[in-house]
């Protein structure tokens, strides 16, 4: 297993992204990578930071403007060649068919459940991680 992930964070919202930082701490479960966090707050960001590469795992802000998170997720996953897993915040659980529109990988509402929020990422990183052992 690599000694670190890169998790890309977007939200418009310096707290949402905070709160994303606290819930999942340093390493989302035991068995997961440690995480480093690159904080994007607009969509040419996060695009930049995927086109440069190195990010295993994406947690985007379904309520973020003027780019939602379900568009972003969407968009990424058409224009970025091996595009990392993403999990999509969503804003009501009753909007998590519009995240399987988005092609969002997994998802989870506001506000942050700490406890699925890691699960979440940590099952992410797992499967990026055996994809790129394989």
């Amino acid at each position: 297993m690599q000694p670190t992930a890169t998790v890309l964070v977007y939200s418009d919202d310096a707290n949402t992204r905070e709160q994303v930082r606290l819930a999942v701490g340093r390493r989302p479960a035991a068995d997961a990578p440690s995480v480093e966090y690159l904080e994007c707050a607009t969509l040419p960001a996060v695009i930049a930071a995927l086109d440069a590469g190195g990010i295993d795992a994406c947690v985007l802000d379904g309520e973020a403007t003027p780019a939602g998170g379900m568009g972003v997720c969407r968009q990424i996953k058409d224009e970025i060649f091996d595009c990392p897993p993403v999990l999509l915040l969503i804003g009501r659980r009753q909007d998590a068919w519009l995240a399987t529109w988005s092609r969002a990988d997994a998802v989870t509402a506001h506000p942050v459940d700490p406890v699925a929020l890691a699960d979440g990422l940590a099952g992410l990183l797992r499967r990026r991680t055996a994809q790129h052992a394989g």
